[in-house]
Order: structure tokens, then sequence, then C-alpha cells
């Protein structure tokens, strides 16, 4: 899977979808430290152990850099940036009873223009799979050669690798 490129100097509006989610009952916010835990067994359920270690590392920064979506006390997605390198949004994940709303969009804008904040101009999403999504949410474009980029080194896939070698 290829990582894409985002330019982040001209994100679209969020304010409007947030609202929007807001009235629905969906609230898009960054995580808390007393959130974690939950979280990352939330991520471990539905996105697997390695996006759980991933989104466990979000926890340690400051500000923490996870955002969830919640409705009342469940959580219905999450979203986290600078968790495998700096300048990388992801993972995220929205439960698929969920999709289709506009949470995807909603967590992916927090945290581009929270990265926009930060001082970045561009940012990398990494090891993409629906493309056109980012595409057609923010101007995403696939970056050329980069494949499997910094998941090269992944522990996991090296481990695969040898298996299936043998």
């Amino acid at each position: 899977m290829a990582d894409m490129l985002v330019p982040l100097l001209n994100l679209p509006p969020q304010e409007e979808l947030l609202s929007r989610l807001e009235r629905e009952g969906i609230r898009i916010h960054r995580a808390l430290a007393p959130d974690k835990h939950r979280v990352v067994e939330w991520v471990a359920e539905h996105s697997g152990r390695n996006a759980s270690g991933e989104c466990d590392v979000s926890f340690s920064r400051t500000p923490v850099t996870c955002y969830i979506a919640t409705r009342g006390a469940d959580i219905l997605g999450y979203a986290c940036y600078e968790a495998t390198a700096p300048n990388f949004f992801g993972p995220t994940r929205v439960l698929d009873s969920e999709q289709g709303k506009g949470i995807g969009k909603a967590l992916l804008l927090k945290c581009l223009h929270s990265m926009r904040e930060a001082g970045y101009v561009y940012a990398i999403i990494g090891g993409v799979g629906p493309a056109e999504f980012y595409e057609k949410s923010v101007g995403a474009f696939l970056i050329p050669d980069s494949t499997p980029g910094i998941y090269r080194d992944f522990l996991g896939a090296k481990a695969r690798a040898s298996q299936n070698s043998t």
C-alpha cells in the first residue's frame, strides 16, 4: 500500500461537518489520558494489535494525538497522527455500522487541522487503503514508489516474510 501526501494549507473547513455530527449526537474530540486503556483496547478489537500499538504511542504525546468519535459513552471511531512517525496521519477506523455518516472525514480533518496548527505544511498518510476517500476528502495524492514506505522495517512483516520463505 502506497503513502499519500496531503497539502495542509488549503484544507476543507471542518466546522459545518462537526456541527452536523454534534446535532446527531456524535462528538469528535481529542482523547484524554484517562481514556487511554479503553481507547487502545477498542482499537485492538476493531483494528488489530499493530494499530493499537500505534494508538498507544499517541497517548505519550502532548497533547494526545488521537481523536475519537463518541455517541454518549460509546466509541464509534478513532484517528491518530504522529503515532508511527512525525508528520504521519493514521491509523484510523470507524465502525462499519457508522460509516457513510461523515465520521471518518471529521476525524481526518481534526487530525490534519491539528497538524497544520503544529506547523506542518504537508502531511503523509501512511500505507493507504482507500485512496479515493483521501483524494476526495482532502486532495491527497499518491507518493510514487512509496510502497511499503515506513512499514518496510515493520517487525510483523519481516517475521511473516521469513516464515513464508521457509
